[in-house]
């Protein structure tokens, strides 16, 4: 990817809490042609089963949620503070209704795999699904994060993913 230098991804220095959390990151899943992307500040970076892994979250009702399901993998892009007009459009446009990539001025790039990702990021996450589940309603050890966070009881799934391969703007 033209741009971009390919690290390990036990070489990231970032505090991907603030990443995620202040930062936001645009998860995109899909293919060239047919792809969809969504903002989000929930999930992480860590490390499971042996192996670099990252985890997002996504509502059943977000259209992005089709392509997760459909694919075996999917990109986490992270823009940075400069482009908050970007993933505001991202996390407020639905994808069913609008070219929202276009609105928020974003440049399609793609792996040698064809995942999608956006030559904007500062960095670039590629990841291959592992595990996939509902949050269960069940498991919840404090029954306030239920009423708070899903009052429809539309529970986010899981996605736990390999990272692949991490780019980093040169």
């Amino acid at each position: 990817m033209e741009g971009f230098e390919t690290i390990e991804a036990g070489k990231l220095s970032e505090n991907f809490i603030r990443l995620i959390g202040q930062e936001w990151m645009l998860v995109t899943a899909g293919e060239s042609g047919r792809f969809n992307t969504m903002t989000a500040s929930w999930g992480g970076i860590g490390y499971l089963w042996n192996k670099p892994v990252a985890f997002v979250f996504i509502r059943p009702q977000r259209y992005t949620f089709g392509f997760m399901e459909a694919q075996n993998g999917f990109t986490l892009s992270f823009l940075g503070e400069n482009n908050r007009e970007a993933l505001n459009i991202c996390g407020t446009l639905s994808g069913r209704e609008v070219n929202k990539v276009e609105q928020a001025g974003l440049t399609p790039v793609f792996s040698a795999s064809g995942q999608v990702a956006f030559a904007e990021a500062r960095y670039i996450v590629e990841c291959k699904k592992m595990y996939a589940g509902f949050l269960d309603p069940e498991a919840f050890l404090d029954p306030i994060l239920i009423d708070k966070f899903y009052p429809e009881k539309d529970f986010h799934k899981m996605y736990i993913a390999e990272v692949v391969k991490v780019w980093k703007k040169k």
